[in-house]
């Protein structure tokens, strides 16, 4: 399953964006998939994540109730819909997946998207 990132760009504080993760491969049900964020000199970090079962979501605290992630098992994609968003939230965003629960470590996941970069203006 390979994956793909798309919908990052350039918003003003206080507006909004939505990600998207497309897999290819007919096992995407099996997977969890999770959105992790990474700033320049700083380590990758969870943000939020929906297990294989559906469980979940999970969010990260600085995430919640601003964002949202959903997965559509039949369309191949998971979405982070971001709302609020400031600029602690610029970040190139990644998904990843993994089979297994939620984890919140970078460590526990092999298969990754190339990212894509979200923009906040003050």
């Amino acid at each position: 399953v390979q994956l793909q990132a798309s919908g990052g760009g350039l918003v003003q504080a206080g507006g909004s964006l939505r990600l998207s993760c497309e897999a290819s491969g007919r096992t995407f049900s099996t997977y969890t998939l999770t959105w992790f964020r990474q700033v320049p000199g700083k380590e990758r970090e969870f943000v939020a994540g929906v297990g294989y079962r559906g469980l979940g979501p999970y969010y990260a605290d600085s995430v919640k109730g601003r964002f949202t992630m959903a997965r559509d098992n039949a369309g191949n994609k998971v979405y982070l819909q971001m709302n609020s968003l400031n600029p602690d939230d610029a970040a190139v965003y990644y998904c990843a997946k993994r089979q297994g629960s939620v984890s919140y470590f970078v460590r526990d996941y092999r298969d990754w998207g190339q990212g894509t970069q979200v923009t906040v203006s003050s």
